[in-house]
């Protein structure tokens, strides 16, 4: 009787609260699709406080109770637009519950997956992770109906996921008749056999949230219906469902357990998420101020930003521009026959111990979106590509590094102790942007839209006279693939040595922290750089001017005409990354064209990953490159130098009469 109260409730909350979507379901074109209504736990919580609570409290009841009151909701409903054709009540409805913005969000009702225990079991619970691994599509049975051969009463038998979804023959008759029908024999009635989409997917915590050493827990989640094919692995996702356990699978001589697993009611994706909400119109409206105070000098506004990258590590001039154009990438061109050139740009550090390789590597992780950071020396093929497992006795695949950061970055540290054969599995991933997988009869392809983050040590001492590829043991090929290849020597400098030392010492002083508003113009503060870099990602698509393709052109020719040294670097891919990093510098510097200034620094990059034919010779080792106290001048005798190593100083003879187009 209770039940029935709740029923009529929740059918009344729905069409107070949701009657568009279930007009739109009601009108919707195949009777056979399950369907969701999407509540938010936080409205139910405002309207009706009770039946919230019975909601969180005992959700395996109320639950189904719910969805049989959005089933009488659309029949009441329908009762007013069934003129309309294709109008029809759908069986299959099913209402998911939102818990984001409500008092579930406190720890004891969303616990990281690590401590989830007994007490969590029965509630409305809501776990965090990223999905490790989906399993494949099943179908099974939902529900039996028998009849009772004595007083030919039918009933409902129901799946348990206890046994891993068997369902168990009645033990007797539950009619509810005054007078007991006790009998235990029974007849399956076969005419109609309801089946439901089922998937299994692994969700594991993120190893941000970890406390010291830990190790990352995960849980099985079961999907069912219109929930399966959501989410993919390497997704961020939030998990509200219950909480229930089921038998481990009985193995010879193996305990038989309990295992926790997570049935979903609604599932929401966080990587969209991450990136929509995180930019509000006021950060943008601060962005466009910046430029606009910058207007008269651009370099010192791209000079500020640059500050903010790594800010613990002095000066690296190089290697901060490096990052951020890797990291906000060119952009992707697809020509008429479908074939793809990458937008994104790798980048890779070669360095002696202790010039802040890793540092960068892990400053750029939190810069990014999706990263997954990854060593060379624990990193197999199947661990950065694809791994096939055989689960419940078939074979499956599990996304490795590079799938997992598909959209986002891969960092590898000490690249150059990876196995040859595993590096050798990352050439399709950084060109392609795809693996092929063909392991255990499944043959398959995966994106890997990846951003390649490297960083190595130099064979020995580095040697200026041999190529890259002698001196880093890297083949050419995978060389080629990366568009700025830094090489960062520590040679004995004192000046510099003691520069850096005060700017260390100083670091490490306590500082007053001040609540005063942070000042855009001197060091962007990290959640700032972040928004922004993921702000240029999204709404700027630079072209190129004639101006920039004439300056590109010229230098790409020019290295052919001289590579001698570099000649795994200096092929088509040279002028590729080329338009990448200029198309990224367009970004970075907030336009939306490519303009001389902007190819020019893309030559300069490269230049500064050309240890041997460099055109530029006041560029000098990338780990003494400082920040220059006016940049516009400083570029406006580059731009001057470089258009007259390139014969251009009769195509632009402002830049040779003024001493340089920005400089003012």
């Amino acid at each position: 009787m209770e039940g029935n109260v709740h029923s009529k409730e929740m059918a009344a909350y729905l069409l107070k609260h949701h009657s568009e979507q279930l007009s739109s379901i009601i009108v919707s074109a195949d009777p056979r699709l399950h369907y969701s209504v999407y509540l938010d736990f936080a409205e139910i919580m405002d309207d009706n406080p009770t039946l919230s609570h019975f909601i969180f409290a005992k959700p395996t009841d109320y639950l189904p109770i719910f969805d049989q009151a959005a089933l009488w909701a659309q029949k009441v409903i329908w009762a007013d637009i069934k003129q309309r054709e294709n109008a029809s009540v759908k069986d299959n409805i099913h209402v998911r519950i939102n818990i984001s913005g409500s008092p579930l969000e406190c720890p004891e009702t969303f616990p990281s997956i690590g401590r989830v225990r007994v007490k969590h079991r029965g509630i409305l619970l809501t776990i965090k992770g990223t999905v490790i691994r989906s399993g494949a599509v099943k179908m099974i049975e939902g529900e039996r109906i028998y009849e009772c051969r004595r007083c030919k009463h039918r009933f409902k038998v129901y799946p348990e996921v206890e046994t891993r979804n068997s369902i168990p023959k009645p033990i007797f008759c539950p009619s509810q008749r005054p007078k007991f029908c006790e009998s235990t024999s029974f007849q399956l009635v076969e005419d109609n056999k309801i089946c439901h989409d089922y998937q299994e997917i692994k969700i594991q915590e993120s190893t941000q949230v970890l406390g010291v050493g830990a190790i990352p827990r995960s849980l099985p989640v079961i999907l069912k219906d219109d929930l399966v094919d959501m989410v993919k692995a390497g997704d961020d996702v939030i998990v509200t469902g219950i909480l229930t356990a089921e038998w481990s699978t009985d193995l010879k001589d193996v305990r038989c357990d309990l295992d926790p697993v997570l049935i979903a009611n609604h599932v929401r994706r966080m990587n969209e998420l991450k990136s929509d909400i995180d930019i509000p119109d006021d950060a943008v409206l601060k962005f466009k101020q910046f430029w606009a105070e910058f207007k008269d000098t651009p370099l010192k506004g791209r000079n500020a930003i640059l500050r903010g990258i790594c800010p613990q590590v002095f000066g690296l001039f190089t290697v901060k521009l490096a990052v951020a154009l890797t990291l906000i990438g060119g952009v992707q061109h697809v020509d008429a026959s479908g074939t793809k050139v990458r937008g994104e740009s790798h980048l890779l550090l070669v360095g002696d111990p202790g010039t802040g390789k890793s540092q960068f590597l892990k400053f750029a992780a939190k810069l990014s979106n999706r990263s997954v950071i990854t060593t060379g020396l624990g990193s197999t093929s199947a661990g950065l590509t694809v791994t096939a497992v055989k689960d419940g006795g078939e074979w499956m695949l599990e996304a490795g590094a590079l799938v997992l950061a598909d959209g986002g970055l891969c960092c590898i540290d000490e690249f150059d102790s990876m196995r040859e054969h595993d590096r050798a599995t990352i050439h399709e991933a950084m060109e392609q942007q795809t693996i092929s997988v063909a392991k255990a009869g499944l043959v398959t392809t995966l994106s890997t839209r990846t951003i390649v983050f490297g960083a190595t040590n130099p064979k020995g001492l580095y040697d200026p006279e041999q190529p890259l590829s002698v001196n880093t043991t890297l083949s050419g090929p995978l060389l080629s693939r990366f568009d700025i290849v830094l090489v960062l020597l520590d040679t004995k400098n004192p000046e510099w040595d003691a520069v850096v030392s005060s700017h260390i010492l100083a670091e490490a002083e306590p500082k007053s922290h001040s609540s005063e508003e942070e000042d855009l113009g001197t060091i962007w503060p990290l959640p700032m750089l972040r928004r922004y870099i993921q702000f240029v990602k999204k709404y700027f698509r630079p072209v190129l001017t004639k101006e920039a393709e004439k300056v590109i052109s010229s230098y790409y020719q020019l290295q052919r005409r001289s590579a001698t040294q570099n000649a795994a670097r200096t092929t088509v891919r040279m002028l590729e990354s080329l338009i990448r990093l200029a198309q990224a510098h367009a970004r970075l510097m907030f336009r939306n064209e490519v303009t001389r200034l902007d190819a020019i620094t893309a030559i300069l990059c490269i230049e500064s990953s050309m240890t041997t034919s460099a055109i530029v010779d006041s560029m000098g080792n990338a780990l003494h490159s400082n920040f220059a106290e006016n940049p516009d001048q400083e570029y406006a005798k580059q731009e001057r130098l470089i258009l007259e190593r390139l014969s251009l100083r009769d195509e632009f003879p402002e830049v040779i009469s003024t001493g340089g187009s920005i400089c003012r």
